[in-house]
Formats: C-alpha cells, sequence, structure tokens
C-alpha cells in the first residue's frame, strides 16, 4: 500500500508540471496564480490526499533552500545600490505594517483583541520572494525595481517572523515586555546574519580545500549545495538566532567556487546548476500548489461560522488590504522623495514617473505562503487553558489578503508597468546572438571522434548565423525579416505543392520515377508544414484548429507512404525505393523550390509589400542554401555523412529552445521576446533555411 505523504508528494509534482503547460495557454496570468488554482481545484478532489502544514518543516523544506538560491543568484551590485530602501521595507515597512493593521483591525472589530491583530499584522509583513522573482516575467520593471523588491523579500522574512512571536506571545500569555523584546529581536536578527556570514566563509574555504586536494566529484559536490541551506537553517534555529537570516547571509557569501578549467570542473558546473534549476522549479510550484490546497481549509471554517457574518469578514479582508497596499504606497513614496541623488546628493521631487514607481514597487510586494504559515503556528488555546480568541477568524483574513495581493500583482503590475507592444529589434537581435553562442557552446561539449566533422559543420553554419546576425544589428527589425521568412516558406510550401498534384495527375502506369518524386515531394512538404505551423504564434482558436487539421493531414501523408510501399513490396509492382534515392531527389526538388523562392524576392524587391532591405537579406540566405546544396555530391557514401548532420541539426534546434527556455526563467528575456525566438528557431529548421 502507497503512504499517504508520497500520494501526495507525487500529486503535487504532477500538478507542477501540469501548471506548466497552462501557464503557456494562459500568459495574463502569472504562474503563481495558476499554481493556486490548481491546489484548491486538487484539495476538492476525492482521490487527493487530505494536507496538514507543519510551518516549521515547511520553512526548512521549502522556503530556506529557495531563499538560499535567491540570494546566491541575486545581482549583488543592485542589492548594494538599494539596499538602504530594501532594508527600509524589510524592516521599518514591516514594523508599521504590524502596528497599522493591528490597531485598525482592532477597532474595526473590537472582538479581535489588540495582541492577536498585531500577530496578524505582522504575519502580513512579509513579501513573497517565490512571487515577486515572477513578477518581472508579466511587467517591465526596471533593474532597480527589481532589486529592491528581491532584496526587501530576502530580509523581510526575519522581521515578520519575530514580530509575529512576540505579538502571539503577548496574546497567550497577557503580557509583553519592551525592553525584553528588543533585545531578543536583536539577538535575532543581527546573530542570524552573522552566523550566516562566519558558516559562509567556512563553507568557501571547504569547497577550495576539497578541489585543490582532489576529492571532488561531480556527485559529492552537488549532494554538499543541496544540504547547505537545510543545515545552515537548522544550525542556526539550534543556537537561538533567526535561521532565515542566516540562510540570506550565507547565500550572499558562498560563491560555489565555480572557478577553475578542465572538463570535470565544467560538468560540475553544468550538473549543480541544472540540479538547482529542477530543484527550484518544483520547490516554487509546490509552494503554491501547497497554498492553493490550504486555503479552502483554512477559510471554511469561519466562512460556515454561523455566528460571524460573511459579509463581515469579506469587509474586513478588504479593510485590511487596503491599509497594508495603502501604507505600502505612502512608505514607499517617503523613501523615494527623501532618498538623496547619487551623484548630486539632493532630493528629487515625485514626478509623474516617480509615482509610477512607487505603484510598481507597491503591487510588486504581494504577501504568500510565509504568511499563511505563520498563521497556522497561532496556537489553539491561552495559558490560561481559554480558546484562542478568533483564531480561525484571523487565519480567513490572511488568506483572503494573500488573494488580493496576488490579484493586484497580476492585472495591475501590467497596467502600471506595462510591457513593450513590440521588443526592440536590437534587443531581440542580442538575444538570438545570446541563444546561438550557447548553443555552439553546448554542441561543442558533444563532440565525440564518431561525429566531430558533422558536429563541426554545425558548428560552422552556427558561427555564420552569428557574424550575419553582428552584421545585421541594429538595422534589420528582426520581427519584420521573420515575417517575410514565413511568407518564403509559403511560396516553398505552394511551389511543391503544385509540383506533387502535377505529378499525381499524371495517368499511366506507376514508375519508379513518379513515385520517388511523389514520396520526395511528401516528405519535403512536411517539414516545411511544421515549420509553419510553429513559426505562426497566433494564440486564436482559429489558428489552434488550423495547427490540428495540420498535423492530421501529415499524419495522412505519413501513413498513405507507409501504406504504399508496403503494398509494393507485397505485390512486387516496383521497387522499393532506398532512403539514398529519396533524399537524393529531396534535394533536386528543395533546390528548384529555393529557385521560385529566389524569383519571388526577387520580384518583392520591386514592390511595397516587403521591405527591401529584408528581401536582400533573406535572398542572400537562399543563395548560400542554394549553393550549398547543388555542392553537395548525392553518392552513397556521403549519405552517411549527410544524414548525421541533419540528426545532429534537430538536436541543435532542441538546444536552442531549451537555452531560450533558460533565459525566459533566467528573466533574461521577455516572455515576448521567447515566441520571437522559438519563432525564428521553427523558421530555420526548414531544411532550405540551412547553410551547412
Amino acid at each position: 500500500m502507497v503512504v499517504p505523504t508520497f500520494e501526495l508528494i507525487l500529486c503535487i509534482i504532477a500538478a507542477v508540471v501540469l501548471s506548466s503547460f497552462l501557464s503557456r495557454f494562459i500568459p495574463k496570468v502569472s504562474t503563481p496564480l495558476v499554481q493556486i488554482a490548481l491546489g484548491v481545484l486538487a484539495s476538492q478532489l476525492p482521490f487527493f490526499p487530505d494536507t496538514e502544514l507543519d510551518p516549521e518543516l515547511f520553512m526548512v523544506l521549502f522556503i530556506a533552500p529557495l531563499l538560499y538560491l535567491e540570494a546566491h543568484e541575486i545581482d549583488k551590485g543592485s542589492l548594494l545600490k538599494s539596499l538602504k530602501l530594501s532594508l527600509s521595507l524589510a524592516v521599518g515597512l514591516a514594523i508599521a505594517t504590524m502596528v497599522g493593521v493591528g490597531f485598525t483591525l482592532h477597532a474595526a472589530w473590537p472582538v479581535v483583541p489588540l495582541a492577536a491583530a498585531l500577530a496578524l499584522g505582522a504575519a502580513l509583513g512579509p513579501t513573497d520572494a517565490v512571487a515577486v522573482s515572477s513578477l518581472s516575467h508579466e511587467a517591465s520593471l526596471s533593474q532597480r525595481q527589481v532589486g529592491v523588491l528581491k532584496g526587501e523579500s530576502l530580509f523581510n522574512d526575519a522581521s515578520g517572523i519575530v514580530g509575529f512571536q512576540f505579538a502571539i506571545a503577548a496574546a497567550v500569555t497577557g503580557t509583553f515586555e519592551v525592553g525584553e523584546a528588543i533585545g531578543e529581536v536583536f539577538i535575532s536578527f543581527f546573530g542570524g546574519a552573522i552566523v550566516g556570514v562566519v558558516l559562509g566563509l567556512i563553507i568557501n574555504w571547504l569547497f577550495e580545500t576539497v578541489r585543490s586536494l582532489g576529492w571532488e566529484t561531480t556527485t559529492t559536490r552537488v549532494l554538499m549545495e543541496l544540504f547547505l541551506p537545510f543545515l545552515l537553517y537548522l544550525g542556526a534555529e539550534a543556537i537561538h538566532v533567526s535561521g532565515i537570516l542566516s540562510v540570506v547571509a550565507a547565500g550572499l557569501i558562498i560563491r560555489f567556487d565555480r572557478s577553475g578549467v578542465g572538463p570535470n570542473v565544467a560538468r560540475t558546473n553544468i550538473v549543480a546548476s541544472s540540479v538547482w534549476s529542477v530543484l527550484s522549479f518544483a520547490l516554487n510550484g509546490a509552494v503554491f500548489i501547497l497554498l492553493g490546497m490550504l486555503l479552502p481549509d483554512a477559510m471554511e471554517a469561519s466562512w460556515n461560522d454561523q455566528q460571524i457574518s460573511n459579509l463581515t469578514l469579506l469587509a474586513t479582508i478588504l479593510i485590511v488590504a487596503a491599509v497594508v497596499v495603502g501604507m505600502r504606497f505612502a512608505w514607499v513614496a517617503a523613501m523615494l522623495r527623501i532618498t538623496r541623488h547619487e551623484v548630486t546628493r539632493e532630493r528629487r521631487r515625485m514626478t509623474k514617473e516617480r509615482w509610477r514607481s512607487a505603484a510598481v514597487m507597491t503591487f510588486g510586494g504581494p504577501k504568500g505562503t510565509i504568511t499563511l504559515s505563520l498563521m497556522f503556528t497561532i496556537p489553539y488555546t491561552l495559558a490560561d487553558g481559554e480558546w484562542f480568541p478568533m483564531r480561525d477568524e484571523l487565519i480567513f483574513i490572511a488568506g483572503g489578503v494573500i488573494v488580493v495581493t496576488l490579484l493586484l500583482a497580476n492585472f495591475l503590475l501590467p497596467v502600471v508597468a506595462p510591457k513593450r507592444g513590440t521588443d526592440d529589434s536590437r534587443a531581440i537581435t542580442e538575444a538570438s546572438i545570446e541563444v546561438l553562442r550557447r548553443t555552439v557552446e553546448e554542441l561543442a561539449e558533444r563532440v565525440t571522434p564518431d561525429n566531430r566533422r558533422a558536429v563541426m559543420a554545425v558548428i560552422d553554419s552556427y558561427t555564420k548565423r552569428i557574424t550575419r546576425l553582428k552584421h545585421r544589428l541594429g538595422a534589420i527589425d528582426p520581427i519584420g525579416f521573420s515575417e517575410l521568412q514565413i511568407a518564403a516558406l509559403e511560396w516553398e510550401k505552394d511551389y511543391v505543392k503544385g509540383r506533387l498534384a502535377a505529378t499525381k495527375a499524371q495517368t499511366g502506369e506507376q514508375s519508379v520515377d513518379r513515385d520517388l518524386e511523389i514520396e520526395a515531394c511528401e516528405r519535403l512538404l512536411d517539414q516545411i508544414m511544421t515549420s509553419l505551423r510553429h513559426a505562426v504564434t497566433d494564440h486564436d482558436s482559429a489558428h489552434a484548429i488550423w495547427q490540428i487539421k495540420g498535423r492530421m493531414r501529415s499524419l495522412q501523408r505519413r501513413i498513405k507512404i507507409l501504406s504504399s510501399r508496403v503494398n509494393n513490396l507485397i505485390r512486387k509492382n516496383t521497387p522499393m525505393l532506398s532512403e539514398h534515392q529519396i533524399y537524393a531527389h529531396m534535394r533536386t526538388v528543395q533546390t528548384a523550390a529555393i529557385d521560385n523562392v529566389i524569383d519571388h524576392l526577387y520580384d518583392e524587391m520591386g514592390k511595397s509589400t516587403y521591405n527591401t532591405e529584408y528581401c536582400s537579406a533573406l535572398l542572400l540566405d537562399y543563395r548560400r542554401a542554394e549553393a550549398t546544396l547543388k555542392a553537395r555530391p548525392n553518392m552513397g557514401a556521403t549519405t552517411e555523412m549527410i544524414t548525421q548532420i541533419e540528426e545532429i541539426k534537430r538536436e541543435s534546434y532542441g538546444i536552442e529552445l531549451s537555452v531560450i527556455q533558460d533565459m525566459l526563467e533566467a528573466d533574461d528575456i521577455t516572455r515576448s521576446q521567447a515566441r520571437q525566438l522559438r519563432k525564428n528557431v521553427y523558421v530555420m529548421s526548414v531544411a532550405a533555411d540551412s547553410s551547412i
């Protein structure tokens, strides 16, 4: 029998994988919201295991490694430049939110004790680091804004947790010693940071020593890296300082010692980066899936309580959310107003752009899983044995505020900081060059004595593409150029379809030449149609239906070719066509199709449909492809090499797509740029665009 915990883990992983697919089809909705919705849906399914959150286990299992990785990968330069503002938000605003929410909630709903209301305010102080990291995919945030938000999310967890713990202690015992509380906060906050720095320096020395002695292997190195955040958190908590701050400080110090040369070092670095990438995506998704699973149960008790009006609960959520968002906006605006310019050292007036920046950083601070996990630690009883007052209602309010802030971040942030409608041509061309460069590096890692010549030929083609892009940099709009590329594919398709129809219309007995022509045209047409289906990135229903029909026609063509060959084999009507014959004839048809496209491009240069410069550039590409095809001998001895090159080409396109996805997840490119880059890969994947 499968253990329920194991079933739960499998279900959560399945939901995370599903969310990655769904996010591609609903790009306007951020991935965290999709994952929360999946979590809510999963909690209502009868076969989904019940979930109980152990807050301490949640902090060490999820939050510690995520914050550790976030601290390690954050831009240290941007963090230092915005450190004052980040710490102001992480400490000053967290305390102000605690006080503001506490007194407002107690005044609006006196049945809630002041200490309990202050605890809710403290829990609503931390922003969600995971959600913050995904916001720049949905909106156009400056480097400084991203740095401030990420810096705040790294440091405010500790201040929120400490404030929450003291507020709960006051609510449970009924007493609160200000002096003692301040001392404990000081020790927990700075003690955690010091422990993290010291351990980080020791770990750096240890990693360097292990590598210098030759004891390091890929397996042991990756396992040591994965072990670190848990060790740091548990070690700091054991000596009663902030485990969160210890993890963050160590993450900023530890550098994983990615220096060094040689295949072993390169292999270790590649594997470590890949493992952390997969782990962070899985943990990020699991956090929000769990949040969605826990919200219904957390809010159900209060919603079904007949003694409390649901309207009162909803109104309270809106009031608390308004206080949280309003105080954050006022605080950020005040800090922007009093902060001096880096060069002139003068305070600047609040312009329209600076008010917009304040709004961006306001909506860019949603609440999340740490808030809910803190609320679940509220005890059920007080020190005198009485039930903790309004426990379920406080959890309900916290859950509602989390949803409100996430919705504001998802739908209002793109309004105040909209993505550009079209990508800057220079930016996307530079991104294309970076994708090709990384693809070449990956191909170079895969060279073996058997495939060396084929891989070098493919790398040479990538080098030529990089050179052409560098010459084209700043001169050609890649979006307009890709539209012409798609039109050229359409011309190829029309030519091959016409040639295929003419061959099928021939009457008389079947011949080897006729079968060869039909199969070569069918295969080439299938390649072109596949490229066209991927190159066109419309997302309407008509385009989806067109794609489905296209795949069905492709499947029909393949089945028809296969059945025809089997029939000929059984009846022995005509000799079986060899792959060498089909391959050679495909090149003949392809060369003729390229000639047809070249004629079209010459005609278009005299019209106004497409930019003459685009036509000239694409004409050069097709001329190179034509010269390469005509220079290829069609003898069987070279077919094996050509086939190997084609296989490596297909592999290289897969590498390009994975590099684009990695750059998107690392926030190096926008979603729009990623779509454009993917479309370029699909267009290039048609054999006619090859310059090998």
